[in-house]
């Protein structure tokens, strides 16, 4: 896997023309899936048998903007989308994040929000705001599972509010960058960026599924989308919701709504709108879901030129153990903008969103935000060069999956046992860490890791080599 994972990391950076500077980048891409501690830069070097030499023109590379990283995206997204079993559309993800600072001179910081603050109270923390996007990578033509790749990872900072003594003209300019510096505005232009990439690509005529959550389904996002992007995303479940108009009057002014629906809340405990079942991926397995459609629905807050259809899903039961009652989880409530497509497709890509949030949360641990850096450019480029690094570690074990399964690490004995349990990251790593060792000392830990799978399921056994090892001692 970490040959596969080497040309991959050529090819993307391959727009470098300089020799050193891809050697660099190279060096840093290893140091990094080596570290087990903070992902700094320094640790990257340290990693790689560099801390002594200096590291000025490593910090270079990111400061002085020496790396396109729009380039290495589009090839990431290139190489993603051709590992993609599902040929009809491309489903993208969206989502925000923001990671902790301390430094009060860090370009892009500001009070924040805290995401992970109890819902009765709102905490704020000192953080910078990022923005992803993943595209799916399904593994199967039908219904399945699916890998989100990071394609995009941007700054987002905020406006800076002028002091209590700024001039007219201060105060003028902050409301400008308050029209400009938000996510919505952020958002459309990362999407408008990742069609334009389908089109360099040649994708021009496949239709592109964007899935978001609830903070993205508003108005100002919706109708700034480009025409040929089927949008699904969360809705509140007291949303205002009318029919076309039916009939316009001879006279007067025209309507621009007809009759108001119910709530989608109160929909979804009518009798009048009946359920149907649907097979989508979730959870390891595929499940039945019971939903309500109600189509041609508009919505106030995206105008009269935009239809939706409105999807009702009734939660899934599931128990903690196997003795205990059943649970529920809330019902959700989804707006689509596309009759074309099916309701299938719609219901399994917003399924698939749960990737984007598994993805920020394991590219925090492998280090984004970790960087002691300062530079407006480093502090825009060291998290996105991070995200690229974990995005190429997934491309690679997609790419040699089938020979990649006999390579990984066994798991310890305390894990349980799966048939379709999911390789994680970590799992991943591990492989990559252990083959870099391997090519390092010039040894194989094959022998060792069949010996383990074999005496998996035996009971009250140790480590299979030192198991064996004792007993060629006792005979």
């Amino acid at each position: 896997m970490i040959e596969t994972f080497d040309d991959l990391l050529m090819s993307t950076f391959s727009h470098l023309t300089c020799p050193s500077l891809l050697n660099k980048i190279r060096e840093l891409s290893y140091g990094l899936l080596r570290c087990e501690g903070k992902s700094t830069i320094t640790a990257m070097l340290t990693e790689i048998g560099k801390q002594f030499r200096d590291w000025t023109s490593s910090y270079r590379i990111f400061s002085k903007n020496r790396v396109d990283m729009k380039s290495v995206f589009q090839n990431i997204f290139m190489e993603a989308v051709q590992l993609c079993k599902r040929e009809d559309y491309v489903v993208v993800h969206l989502d925000d994040t923001v990671i902790k600072k301390t430094g009060k001179k860090i370009p892009g910081t500001s009070w924040k929000r805290d995401p992970l603050g109890p819902p009765f109270h709102t905490n704020f923390i000192w953080a910078q705001r990022y923005m992803e996007l993943s595209v799916s990578v399904s593994e199967q033509q039908t219904i399945g599972p699916a890998r989100s790749i990071p394609i995009q990872f941007i700054h987002c900072p905020s406006a800076q509010k002028p002091k209590y003594n700024a001039t007219a003209e201060q105060r003028q300019e902050y409301k400008e960058q308050l029209k400009q510096m938000n996510l919505n505005v952020y958002g459309n232009e990362a999407v408008k960026q990742v069609k334009t990439m389908m089109d360099e690509c040649g994708m021009e005529n496949k239709k592109m599924i964007l899935a978001v959550d609830g903070s993205y389904t508003n108005g100002t996002f919706i109708k700034n989308l480009p025409s040929n992007v089927a949008f699904i995303g969360r809705i509140r479940k007291d949303a205002k919701l009318y029919l076309p108009p039916e009939q316009q009057p001879h006279t007067g002014r025209k309507k621009i709504y007809g009759q108001e629906l119910p709530t989608p809340e109160q929909i979804r405990q009518s009798d009048e709108y009946p359920w149907e079942c649907v097979q989508a991926w979730a959870a390891g397995k595929v499940h039945d879901f019971n939903i309500k459609v109600v189509e041609n629905v508009m919505w106030r807050k995206t105008g009269k030129d935009t239809r939706f259809r409105l999807i009702i899903i009734r939660p899934l039961k599931y128990k903690l153990t196997k003795n205990s009652r059943a649970l529920y989880r809330s019902p959700t409530y989804l707006i689509c903008r596309d009759p074309m497509i099916s309701i299938q497709d719609f219901l399994q890509s917003y399924l698939w969103r749960w990737q984007i949030e598994v993805n920020i949360e394991e590219e925090k641990k492998m280090g984004i935000g970790q960087a002691q850096v300062r530079n407006a450019n480093s502090v825009e480029l060291v998290p996105a060069f991070i995200t690229a690094v974990y995005s190429l570690l997934h491309l690679a074990y997609l790419k040699c999956k089938e020979s990649a399964m006999g390579e990984l690490m066994p798991r310890p004995k305390w894990y349980p046992i799966q048939k379709s349990q999911r390789i994680t990251t970590g799992d991943i790593l591990k492989c990559a860490r252990t083959q870099i060792y391997c090519k390092g000392i010039g040894i194989s830990f094959s022998h060792f890791m069949n010996l383990t799978s074999k005496s998996r399921s035996t009971r009250n056994s140790n480590n299979s080599s030192l198991h064996l090892d004792f007993q060629a001692r006792a005979s």
